[in-house]
């Protein structure tokens, strides 16, 4: 069937007279089949319906017998479809004082790790209101702690970086199955239990014997080293 006028004028696709190749190829539920144009567009008009070109790239264009009207349906029911299934991820704020008590601290920790594991990102900050500025390194350290807290089911994208009279950590999270649990840390609870098993007393250094240098979450990060360094030091306070 014909489609009306202002139609025509958006058209996506081409269709009947306007298909000018020789031969198409023409699939459907039976699988495809090339045939002249003339052919098809003859098969078309005795099922009341059109000839619509859906690859006009292909050697020769791909073509489908059916009603236009119903095919710009379908494709704008696909669209949608495959629109729902994409992950929107949304960046979350989590925002600190630089003497954050622990109580709101843990609040704050349980709720970013419930936004990670959703698959947003998280967007924590400190915030120094007038001289509170003078404990930034306090804020840096308090950070350091969140991310690391998160090392299960977050990743590093910035590290703290003071922005005017914010300190912003950006947080992303990790693939599912990294953020169940890492690889690590399942091969230390296999020796734990070895050693449970055989009744040997499991040494603190045994198990950490494959850990990275320089702490896990900060491994790969540019002045890790330093960055574990102050974050040790502020736990041993």
């Amino acid at each position: 069937m014909k489609p009306d006028k202002k139609t025509n004028n958006k058209q996506q696709y081409r269709i009947n007279e306007q298909i000018r190749v020789r031969e198409v190829r023409i699939v459907d539920e039976d699988g495809s089949s090339v045939m002249p144009t003339r052919q098809a567009l003859d098969i078309a008009r005795q099922k009341g319906v059109d000839l619509v070109e859906i690859s006009p790239n292909a050697q020769p264009p791909v073509c489908r017998i059916i009603d236009y009207s119903k095919f710009l349906y379908q494709q704008k029911k696909r669209a949608k479809e495959m629109k729902q299934k994409q992950v929107k991820v949304e960046v979350k704020e989590i925002r600190f004082g630089p003497q954050t008590d622990d109580h709101d601290y843990q609040f704050k920790l349980k709720h970013a790790k419930e936004f990670l594991e959703e698959g947003n990102k998280v967007r924590a900050y400190v915030f120094f209101r007038g001289r509170s500025i003078l404990f930034k390194e306090q804020g840096e350290v308090l950070l350091l702690r969140f991310a690391n807290d998160l090392e299960e089911c977050g990743k590093v994208e910035q590290l703290p970086k003071l922005e005017g009279k914010k300190m912003f950590l950006f947080l992303a999270p990790k693939k599912a199955a990294q953020a169940k649990k890492s690889q690590q840390k399942m091969d230390r609870e296999r020796r734990e239990a070895e050693a449970k098993e055989a009744g040997k007393p499991v040494e603190v250094n045994e198990i950490d014997a494959e850990a990275p240098a320089n702490g896990g979450l900060f491994a790969n990060v540019k002045g890790g080293e330093e960055l574990l360094k102050k974050l040790q030091d502020s736990n041993e306070e």
